[in-house]
């Protein structure tokens, strides 16, 4: 038992603990307002539509950044953070609604604790995608829909379905190539020495 608890107690200072520690650094916290505000231009400059109801944006990679490089309390926090600014900066006709804010900090904990202080792999990459597109897009996601617009779930269901399975290999190969880049980034020494965990 004490085992066990020591190893949950090293987890938890290395993946929430550790992370914590790098935001009191002031160049951190400015990364991540330059971040969010990047996220907030490329969603509402770049998106690539291949049908109308199937687009490739890049808005979510600034959280995708945030999530690999501070962890999945952060990238919770950011992506909650920075979902109500959009909202607020525009908001789209429609009435606030937390299930989506909910859905941003549950994608970020996926992310955050599977690549978290881990090398960029292209299998690691699409198990966070698979498992965020299954549990927040087609599960939750949908039935915020169907609660919203009072469609049935299975109604609506199959053709998210369809959408995520055709978007998993292209999200997948985009963030790949993103983490790959900032991890040769902050694997130099301009960038190393600002590390908290040098």
């Amino acid at each position: 038992m004490q085992k066990i608890r020591k190893r949950y107690s090293k987890l938890y200072s290395e993946r929430y603990a550790g992370a914590f520690r790098e935001l009191k650094l002031t160049h951190n916290l400015v990364l991540c307002g330059l971040m969010a505000a990047l996220a907030v231009v490329l969603n509402y400059t770049t998106s690539i539509f291949i049908t109308p109801n199937i687009r490739i944006g890049f808005s979510g990679l600034p959280n995708r950044v945030i999530e690999y490089m501070f962890g999945p309390c952060v990238g919770a926090v950011f992506g909650a953070t920075l979902d109500i600014l959009k909202y607020l900066l525009k908001p789209d006709g429609g009435a606030f609604f937390f299930g989506y804010t909910f859905n941003v900090m549950v994608a970020g904990v996926i992310y955050g604790s599977i690549l978290y202080k881990k090398p960029v792999k292209i299998w690691r990459i699409f198990l966070a995608e698979l498992l965020t597109k299954v549990i927040v897009n087609c599960g939750l996601n949908t039935l915020w829909l169907a609660v919203m617009n009072g469609n049935a779930f299975m109604a609506i269901l199959p053709a998210r379905v369809i959408k995520n399975i055709i978007m998993l290999p292209i999200d997948t190969v985009i963030l790949f190539f993103t983490l790959t880049f900032v991890s040769r980034l902050l694997s130099m020494p301009e960038f190393r020495r600002y590390r908290a965990d040098k």
